[in-house]
């Protein structure tokens, strides 16, 4: 294994245009916190990255719905999510945003590079313009009708009424969010970076180089190198973010995708000017990426290539440990649906227990799938867990060495066999969690830390010091003496999961902070003899029902507002009028199609694409491939063995490069969604429909 010098550990920059919830801290800022505080206390060179990602069009959006600037969203957010950061622990060097000064100017400097080396590739295109406003329009800001579901109000990316992705060109009757008249198509020029050229390239640093990565990196990544890549907008129209700093750009702006992931290097400049690069451009510098499971493209495709084209040194990131998404309740976090518990009210309804949290959230980490969060779990991991286990065996050990020895460290008078065997069981442990630390497996790593918790425990239960008191002083000092050496154990190995209790039980044992030392974990030096501890306190308190109850019955009232919004526009649409006839058709014109009844043998989804199946049918003919529009509806999987029925003698038509022989029939319901028109019971295939 290589030895590193130094490390650089970023998370991804959450979106100021709303708080962080506790989706976004399982998935990247509770596991890199852990992971850096560790690297810390091993006395390594750590420099830890963050900050709020301030560019792009929802925040504008919301600027206008709120009647501010852009500016006055990114301020409030910023605040509230550096703030609840620091609340919870989170313990970044230095945690700034992207409309900093050094951001701008480091941006700026980035794209100039390449552009002045013609590592982009210039493209104009059409885009939809607003005359009256003067501007050129982004997705969000075209509406009009949804051609799926017939929704008035759909945006040029996405009817949220129905849920379907759109693109602008689909819209019926689209008209500017911003003038409400009818945008035009005018030509503009973007700039790309040609992520193709760098293919041969990615296949080897991440296919060869890096099979060491989390399965689901390792295969998205795949995925996306298999698929072919395309050439990416590095730039785009708008007036809110970094201006593109080149003569003739007036209106455009750096894409936010290009933007942010640079926040990394012009941070690490704001906060160390005089010596950032070492841990940009060193090799012996150890990058680690802390991102969710939806922006692993960005950081190991995009940004690598980002650095790749710029070149002067700047290092690859040697680990990318994206988790998978949490879920609440058992639904899916939604911050559209408020369906989310947001850290800065967790802060409010639950005063000093940031540990708590931090400890719900690594035990229930979605590190290789999707996880839930229930408040019933977590107040049962609190008070079963830290409760009952570790803080019950440090209060028991401070107690009785306060009852017994004034509170005094006493002396190993009369050691036996199973002091010397529980000892002898922690530099196990700690090797358990070095080893999950080092490889980043949190939720085994603190499991392992509640062992030592758990031998400490046993060690209690099964010496019984309280009875040994009454006849053998001497080997009630050796007890209580190797129950304090397993508190400070305890102390330095949950420090990186829940710092707040570590503190609290350094207080407790009257130790300086300096001894949390990794490599003081099973050292027999920290409490001497005669060395006075402090009062006992509660690490802990149990978390009644009362608490658990209100949290409950506010998720409740979520689920039923979001139950009635959901069956109100349902029932719009059950509402909505049948579309009117098509004009008629003879019957010779009718006799002219050939609709049959097929079976699907094989189905996948055609690479870079949301709607589009490859389907290999049986005809009862001939075997063909279909490309049909239905992913939003059917998975593969779903559609394999499926008895169809095809317009068979439509004309063949390519389709992403594939050539599809006819048509699969489907049927619209009033909210737009599409099913399958399939016979009732099994025909054979070929079976004529008329």
């Amino acid at each position: 294994m290589k030895e590193y010098k130094r490390y650089l550990v970023t998370s991804a920059l959450p979106y100021a245009n709303g708080p962080v919830h506790i989706g976004h801290l399982a998935g990247v800022y509770v596991p890199a916190d852990i992971y850096v505080r560790y690297l810390r206390m091993c006395g390594r060179d750590v420099f830890f990255v963050g900050g709020s990602d301030e560019h792009g069009v929802p925040i504008t959006i919301q600027a206008r719905k709120q009647g501010c600037s852009p500016q006055d969203i990114v301020d409030k957010y910023h605040k509230l999510i550096k703030e609840s950061f620091a609340e919870l622990g989170i313990s970044f060097d230095i945690y700034s945003r992207t409309t900093s000064k050094t951001h701008y100017k480091t941006a700026s400097e980035f794209f100039r590079k390449l552009y002045d080396e013609g590592k982009f590739v210039e493209r104009e295109s059409e885009q939809y313009y607003d005359e009256e406003a003067g501007q050129f329009l982004a997705d969000r800001y075209i509406v009009g009708t949804c051609p799926k579901c017939g929704n008035e109000r759909a945006y040029g990316d996405q009817c949220e009424k129905c849920g379907c992705t759109l693109s602008p060109d689909e819209l019926i009757n689209p008209h500017s969010a911003l003038s409400g008249k009818p945008p035009v198509k005018r030509r503009t020029k973007h700039w790309y970076l040609p992520l193709n050229e760098y293919e041969p390239w990615l296949r080897q640093w991440i296919l060869e180089e890096h099979k060491e990565w989390k399965v689901n990196v390792y295969g998205q990544c795949k995925s996306w190198l298999d698929g072919g890549l395309q050439p990416r907008a590095v730039s785009r129209d708008l007036d809110w973010g970094i201006p593109v700093p080149v003569e003739g750009a007036e209106g455009k702006v750096l894409y936010v995708w290009f933007d942010a992931p640079i926040g990394y290097i012009s941070n690490t400049i704001e906060a160390r000017p005089d010596d950032w690069e070492k841990y940009w451009k060193s090799p012996d510098t150890k990058m680690v990426h802390f991102i969710g499971k939806d922006n692993i493209v960005f950081h190991c495709i995009v940004f690598p290539c980002m650095l790749k084209a710029y070149g002067d040194g700047y290092i690859l990131p040697d680990n990318v440990p994206a988790n998978e998404f949490l879920n609440l309740e058992g639904d899916k976090l939604s911050t559209s649906r408020n369906w989310a518990i947001w850290l800065h009210e967790y802060l409010r309804d639950f005063p000093g227990k940031q540990d708590v949290l931090r400890y719900v959230l690594c035990a229930n980490a979605p590190e290789t799938k999707d996880n839930d969060f229930t408040w019933k779990d977590f107040q049962t991991r609190n008070n079963s867990e830290l409760v009952a286990i570790y803080g019950n065996f440090v209060n028991r050990a401070v107690v009785l060495t306060h009852k017994y020895f004034d509170g005094k460290v006493p002396a190993d008078l009369k050691p036996e066999a199973i002091d010397s065997e529980t000892l002898a069981q922690v530099p196990a442990i700690k090797a358990a969690i070095t080893d999950a630390l080092e490889h980043y497996r949190f939720r085994e790593a603190l499991k392992e830390a509640m062992n030592l918790a758990r031998l400490g425990n046993k060690y209690l239960t099964d010496t019984e010091p309280w009875k040994v008191a009454k006849t053998d002083m001497d080997r009630t000092a050796s007890i209580l003496n190797v129950s304090l050496r397993l508190c400070a154990d305890l102390a330095i190995a949950f420090a990186p999961f829940i710092p707040f209790s570590s503190d609290k039980l350094l207080k407790i044992l009257n130790l300086p902070e300096d001894v949390l030392k990794w490599d003081y974990i099973g050292q027999d030096s920290l409490l001497p003899e005669g060395h006075q501890i402090g009062k006992a306190e509660l690490l802990f308190e149990k978390i009644e029902d009362e608490a658990i109850n209100a949290q409950m019955e506010r998720l409740e009232k979520i689920r039923e507002a979001n139950a009635k919004a959901e069956a109100a526009a349902a029932s719009a649409s059950a509402e909505a009028p049948a579309e009117p006839q098509k004009p008629e058709c003879t019957f010779d014109e009718f006799g002219k199609m050939d609709i049959r009844t097929a079976t699907v043998l094989e189905a996948e989804r055609v690479p870079k694409t949301d709607k589009l199946l490859k389907l290999t049918i049986d005809t009862g003919i001939d075997k063909r491939v279909i490309v049909s529009g239905i992913a939003e509806y059917y998975t593969p999987e779903e559609m394999v063995g499926k008895q169809i029925c095809i317009l068979a003698n439509l004309a063949p038509r390519k389709i992403r490069g594939i050539e599809s022989k006819g048509m699969i029939l489907m049927a619209k319901q009033p909210d737009g969604k599409m099913r399958i028109v399939a016979p009732e019971e099994k025909l054979v295939n070929g079976a004529v429909v008329g």
